[in-house]
């Protein structure tokens, strides 16, 4: 699989082949806003690897214009121990990110983990899921709401997955992390919530204002479009 890296640190890029190469994956690179935007269309990779500090167009911005047209994954690489600017990276379509100085094993982990919730699921879940208005077709990453087309992350479309394969059924915190992101992962609640937000928020808007989504408060979340079907 193809691997696109942006960092304006020659050294970091050097690190980053390295390890992605090592893994198997084709490594593609650029130094600054522009070239990536450039290289992301031209190659069509994967996923991206993003420096959130770039000169004259940081990863927030590239983020948020590969977002107008594209769903590739994007982990966001940061030196900035800011959580707001995490969370915004997050809000903007991100699936995830690692904070500088970062472990190039740790880093093709989380790698390899975006991109296993991108791919098909392997277990014997129906292609197509339905769900009221709403229509998930994990293998084609699709969804669509009463017949309009909703651009979802990989991380957004995992968690709708989850929730859309038992809708009468309440699932908690604990098992939607574990089939997202597998057990005993490191996500934060805060990564979590701005997802879940991001989902809700797109739903809602496709749906007239109803947000889909029935929190159940210290138990779980279940749809509620269901009943409606």
């Amino acid at each position: 699989m193809k691997i696109l890296t942006v960092d304006d640190d020659p050294r970091i890029r050097e690190v980053l082949t390295i390890a992605l190469e090592r893994a198997g994956f084709q490594v593609i690179t650029a130094n600054d806003g522009q070239s990536a935007l450039r290289n992301a269309r031209r190659d069509n990779p994967d996923l991206i690897v993003l420096d959130v500090g770039l000169p004259e167009m940081d990863g927030l911005e590239v983020c948020r214009k590969l977002r107008a047209s594209s769903d590739v994954p994007i982990l966001f690489l940061t030196a900035r121990d800011d959580e707001v600017d995490r969370i915004i990276g997050l809000e903007l379509g991100a699936d995830d990110y690692v904070t500088k100085p970062f472990s190039p094993r740790e880093l093709v982990a989380r790698i390899k983990a975006i991109l296993k919730r991108s791919a098909a699921p392997s277990s014997p879940v129906p292609r197509a899921l339905e769900c009221g208005a709403i229509r998930l077709d994990r293998a084609r990453h699709e969804c669509s709401v009463s017949g309009q087309a909703v651009s979802l992350t990989a991380t957004e479309m995992a968690m709708l997955a989850r929730l859309m394969q038992a809708p009468d059924l309440v699932v908690s915190r604990v098992q939607l992390v574990n089939a997202v992101y597998g057990a005993h992962s490191p996500v934060s609640d805060r990564t979590v919530d701005s997802h879940l937000r991001n989902l809700r928020a797109k739903l809602a808007e496709a749906l007239g204002g109803e947000d889909p989504v029935e929190t159940l408060h210290g138990v779980g979340l279940r749809m509620k479009q269901w009943r409606d079907a």
